[in-house]
């Protein structure tokens, strides 16, 4: 008797989690950016979560939580119910880079989260103050070699994928140079604007309106090739140094959420980065949409995995570390 009532439990509630899925969602999702607002992450969320509302029938409210480098507004929704109604979009910072440079990371990327799709591939470019005497990177090189004790970096934070761009240029360049990190890249680009610090390693979609606008100076992108963004940039390895930096935009959701979900979920963010006026924008700012192939949720577990092991190694060989 015990057994058929314990069977007819698991077999409704089985029922009333499907229809929950099917049902999904009946009130507001949250979009965590772990990063302040105004910086890359923050306007990519917002241009993909607008979209994804309307898909969904129900509005995608984003929530700015900055610190560590993007592990505090993760590890909250690691800890968030897998429900569906909490997801974080994370970067190669806060779920590759920041698990090798923290001694102690707030959680594990690889486990604590359900991936649901990978959104975008970004460049990143060097840009430095307006009035740095340097022209290119050869003589930003030399200048930095010169001067290293008295300059300063900036970034989104400690961890942050603007944060690691840097410290694989310093490394390669051979200088030890001050770093000073941000609650997120608006003030951060605030104060290079403002002569206050030298120079950042900032993500394309966010630099670019600075570059455009005159009131910072780009130096070289640090990917293999040119941005389409930027196509008079040229690269760092065309300029003779050897060096790559990049980040990306994914959703996650906590551990543990329904199959059911993830793929209402993935399919209104793929929808979203299909629908031209999303893509067009993006693609604007810099942001390359990743083909369908590599927007699957299994992709996206494999593919924080390997970027977890790729980072490793220049993060420990540049000597970098955060407590």
């Amino acid at each position: 008797m015990r057994r058929s009532m314990l069977g007819a439990a698991l077999a409704l509630a089985s029922l009333m989690g499907a229809a929950s899925a099917q049902d999904f969602p009946t009130r507001p999702v949250t979009m965590v950016i772990p990063f302040a607002a105004g910086g890359p992450t923050d306007v990519l969320g917002r241009i993909i979560g607008a979209r994804m509302g309307e898909l969904l029938g129900q509005n995608v409210i984003i929530e700015n939580v900055g610190g560590a480098g993007g592990m505090t507004g993760s590890s909250k929704v690691a800890q968030a119910r897998p429900d569906g109604y909490t997801m974080v979009l994370g970067t190669v910072g806060t779920h590759a880079q920041g698990q090798t440079l923290y001694k102690k990371p707030l959680y594990n990327a690889a486990t604590d989260f359900t991936p649901v799709v990978l959104i975008a591939d970004v460049p990143i470019v060097l840009i430095t103050r307006k009035d740095l005497p340097v022209r290119d990177l050869k003589e930003f090189v030399d200048y930095a070699k010169k001067n290293q004790d008295k300059m300063q970096f900036g970034s989104a934070g400690a961890g942050s994928a603007t944060h690691l761009g840097c410290v694989v240029l310093n490394s390669a360049m051979g200088v030890n140079i001050t770093h000073v990190p941000y609650r997120g890249t608006g003030p951060a680009m605030q104060d290079l604007q403002g002569g206050r610090i030298d120079y950042l390693c900032e993500v394309v979609s966010t630099a670019k309106p600075q570059i455009d606008g005159d009131t910072v100076k780009a130096v070289a992108m640090l990917t293999k090739q040119r941005s389409s963004a930027l196509p008079n940039v040229p690269t760092a390895i065309e300029q003779g140094l050897n060096v790559e930096a990049y980040t990306w935009n994914a959703l996650f959701l906590p551990k543990g959420a329904p199959d059911a979900i993830v793929k209402k979920l993935h399919d209104a963010a793929l929808q979203a980065m299909h629908t031209a006026a999303v893509k067009d924008r993006l693609e604007g700012l810099g942001a390359m949409i990743v083909p369908d192939d590599r927007a699957t949720p299994e992709y996206l577990g494999g593919f924080v995995k390997s970027e977890i092991e790729k980072w490793a190694a220049p993060i420990k060989a540049s000597g970098a570390s955060v407590e």
